[in-house]
C-alpha cells in the first residue's frame, strides 16, 4: 500500500445530520430495551431461523445485549471514522481523488453506523413482539427493512466510489 494523503475532512451538513441520527438511533436503541424489559416474560426469543421461527430462548435479561453491541459498533465506528487513509478502497488513493473518496466512505460509515443502530431497535421490538405474543416472529417486512436500509444505500454508496476515480 502506498503511502496515503492524510487529511482533515469538515463535516458537511449532511454528515453532521448523520451523526447526529446515529445519536438518536442509539438512544433509540437503549430506551426500546430499558421499556421493553419491563414488559417481558422471564424468557424471551433471542434468535429466529429464516422461517421467522424463535429457535433459541433465554433470559429477558438478554434484551440488553444488542445495546451492548450497538455501543460497541457505534464508538468503534465513530473512531474508526477519524482514519479514513486507514480504509479499504475499490480504487487507488492519490492526492486528487484522496477527498472525493474519503467524503464518500466516511459518510457511508455514518450512513451504516445509523443503520444498524436502527436494525438493532427493530430486533429488539420484534423480540418484545414475539415475547409478548403480539406477533410470530419477524415478518416479511423485517427483511425487506434489512434490503431497504442496509442493502441499497450500500450499493449507492459503493457505485459512487467506483464512478469517483
Amino acid at each position: 500500500m502506498s503511502k496515503r494523503p492524510k487529511i482533515k475532512l469538515e463535516l458537511s451538513p449532511i454528515d453532521q445530520f448523520l451523526e447526529i441520527a446515529g445519536w438518536f438511533a442509539f438512544m433509540i436503541l437503549i430506551n426500546l430495551a430499558i421499556l421493553s424489559y419491563f414488559r417481558l416474560p422471564e424468557t424471551i426469543p433471542t434468535h429466529f431461523n429464516f422461517k421467522g421461527e424463535a429457535d433459541e430462548f433465554g433470559s429477558r435479561d438478554t434484551i440488553f445485549t444488542l445495546p451492548f453491541v450497538g455501543a460497541v459498533v457505534f464508538v468503534g465506528m465513530t473512531i474508526l471514522n477519524r482514519y479514513p487513509h486507514t480504509f479499504n478502497y475499490f480504487v487507488e488513493i492519490t492526492e486528487e481523488n484522496a477527498q472525493r473518496q474519503y467524503l464518500l466512505a466516511t459518510r457511508l460509515i455514518r450512513y451504516l453506523k445509523v443503520a444498524i443502530l436502527l436494525i438493532f431497535s427493530l430486533i429488539v421490538f420484534t423480540t418484545l413482539q414475539t415475547a409478548t405474543g403480539q406477533a410470530d416472529g419477524p415478518g416479511v417486512w423485517f427483511y425487506l427493512a434489512l434490503i431497504g436500509i442496509l442493502g441499497i444505500p450500500t450499493a449507492f454508496f459503493t457505485s459512487k466510489l467506483l464512478k469517483n476515480k
